[in-house]
């Protein structure tokens, strides 16, 4: 039966991975979210949809390396709610995956800043999967339209980028296989905290490819565990 499971899923899988593709062009505020791109960069996959798959690649920064679009910079309070709209075919984070969301603090006009410097990113939040044991595995961020999150009161003021990261693991048993759907918004940080944030990390750099949270059969066996790619969230809870 576990055989037969297995194999049913990774067909499923396999079959809605061209349909279920996504991008991330809304950036929430105040509960409503803005129109495509007025926040967020433009990524190279605006139109086809399709995921980032080398996390080497300079692409899997803010997947904006054939893009020059040039959007708007959001004001928003530290400790206020902001969030990302999915949009897509259909519009939500179809696949079984995690989710991460990274910022960086812009060295200069954020409309300018790469993000590519270095160790500059660290984690604000995430969703990871739930394990029982290897009974079953869940996906809380499966299939929902949006992902809202807290800028963390502590931060400091100013330009920061904010990536959204959702990595899909529906083929991911194969070195290469996890999709990686990002999106980068413009946002100004006010009213802010004199917090230090970490652990910084350098994207590309921050993953290999070969984490057992990326690289991973989330089929059969049913994992006993999941461990989240990236680092730490900042701040501690």
């Amino acid at each position: 039966m576990k055989y037969a499971y297995a194999a049913a899923a990774l067909l499923s899988g396999l079959a809605c991975q061209v349909a279920a593709h996504y991008t991330f062009p809304n950036l929430i505020i105040n509960g409503a979210p803005s129109s495509d791109w007025e926040y967020v960069r433009e990524t190279d996959n605006f139109q086809s949809l399709g995921p980032v798959t080398d996390v080497t690649s300079a692409a899997f920064t803010c997947y904006d390396t054939a893009t020059s679009s040039s959007p708007s910079v959001a004001s928003v309070p530290a400790g206020s709610s902001i969030g990302f709209k999915a949009n897509g075919n259909p519009s939500s984070i179809y696949h079984p995956g995690v989710v991460n969301v990274y910022m960086a603090k812009a060295t200069g006009d954020v409309s300018s800043f790469t993000g590519a410097s270095g160790a500059v990113w660290f984690k604000v939040f995430q969703i990871s999967a739930v394990t029982d044991g290897g009974q079953t595995i869940t996906f809380p961020a499966e299939n929902l339209p949006a992902v809202n999150f807290t800028i963390p009161a502590e931060l400091p003021s100013g330009q920061y980028l904010v990536r959204m990261e959702a990595i899909a693991l529906h083929v991911a048993s194969s070195f290469g296989g996890a999709q990686f759907y990002i999106g980068c918004a413009q946002v100004e940080v006010t009213n802010g905290g004199s917090g230090t944030p970490g652990p910084l990390v350098a994207i590309p750099g921050v993953y290999t490819g070969n984490e057992p949270g990326i690289l991973i059969d989330i089929y059969y066996p049913i994992p006993a565990t999941y461990t989240q790619p990236g680092p730490a969230v900042w701040p501690p809870a």
